[in-house]
């Protein structure tokens, strides 16, 4: 393991350390590695060896960089690699590995703000949560999933990493551990209740192998669900019951924030909800639907009440 290698492994195990979460970790990995492969690829081993104008360069080469259908990256995704390149250099520098930070400088490319192509409906919604066939008992914890997703719009990750002990059925309240830190957040399972006590009761037992294992969610061979297998499922369900719409796990996100707002909700309150810090950042997640949008502007619109006096 030469010095760059150690310098990152350090660097992970400092976030690990730092209560930052396993998939916060392993996303800096992935990412860490890129630029270990850029650097190694110009003899550069060592953190001491980068300099301001390598880490442009290696800017500059996200910047040019295209995917295997021949498309660049975006913007956005520029920004998300050289997070990490800055994180890392900077606890190399206050660690005093390195003599200054090189990333100092680095200024990330402006993110474009942008929403989410859709958003379900109450209609779809309800058609979605109406698709598995809970006499079965996959399917019934299928359903518990998507009414814990509707209900409180909490993340994948968040939802998979769920424990038993994390749902108090009695008060009706679900408790997400944050792995940055940060306090537990509680949320209102609402109508989600009723279909996590009963997977709690007549499914969970059948599917658990192993008492070790205290998560709530379970696949058919008793573990924990794999991401991508809940991106799917849950994929599968939104294409049956609202066809026109695409999206998955993040769809019901949205769609609840979004569904909130609509019906009056304080922005303030959603923006809480998703563990947002900053009110704009709860403002580009939701967007006003068109209806409602057409109602404020038939009562607030100059034009629509000149148009209301003369009929």
């Amino acid at each position: 393991m030469n010095a760059l290698e150690q310098a990152t492994s350090d660097y992970l195990t400092h976030l690990a350390a730092h209560g930052y979460a396993a998939t916060t970790v392993r996303g800096r990995r992935y990412h860490l590695d890129e630029l270990t492969r850029f650097l190694e690829a110009r003899d550069l081993i060592d953190p001491r060896q980068v300099t301001p104008s390598v880490l442009e360069s290696y800017q500059r080469h996200l910047f040019h960089h295209q995917k295997r259908d021949g498309t660049a990256l975006s913007f956005r995704t520029q920004a998300q690699r050289l997070v990490p390149v800055k994180s890392f250099f900077s606890y190399l520098a206050k660690s005093g590995a390195i003599g200054f930070d090189p990333a100092i400088g680095l200024t990330l490319p402006k993110t474009e703000r942008r929403l989410p192509e859709a958003v379900l409906s109450v209609e779809e919604v309800d058609a979605v949560l109406a698709g598995p066939d809970t006499t079965t008992p996959l399917r019934l914890r299928d359903r518990a999933i998507l009414e814990v997703f509707y209900s409180t719009a909490i993340r994948r990750m968040e939802l998979i990493n769920l424990q038993v002990s994390d749902i108090d059925v009695a008060r009706g309240s679900l408790f997400v551990r944050q792995g940055n830190g940060a306090p537990t957040d509680s949320y209102p399972l609402v109508s989600a209740r009723y279909w996590v006590a009963r997977y709690l009761h007549e499914v969970r037992p059948q599917l658990q192998r192993d008492t070790r294992y205290a998560t709530l969610f379970l696949s058919t061979t008793g573990l924990p669900l794999v991401s991508d297998v809940l991106t799917r499922l849950v994929g599968a369900y939104i294409r049956a019951g609202a066809g026109a719409k695409k999206g998955s796990c993040h769809l019901f996100r949205h769609t609840t924030a979004t569904l909130m707002l609509d019906a009056g909700a304080d922005v303030r309150h959603v923006a809480e909800m998703l563990g947002h810090q900053k009110l704009d950042t709860t403002m580009q997640y939701t967007r006003v639907s068109m209806a409602k949008l057409q109602e404020v502007h038939a009562r607030c619109h100059p034009a629509e009440r000149k148009q209301s006096r003369a009929s």
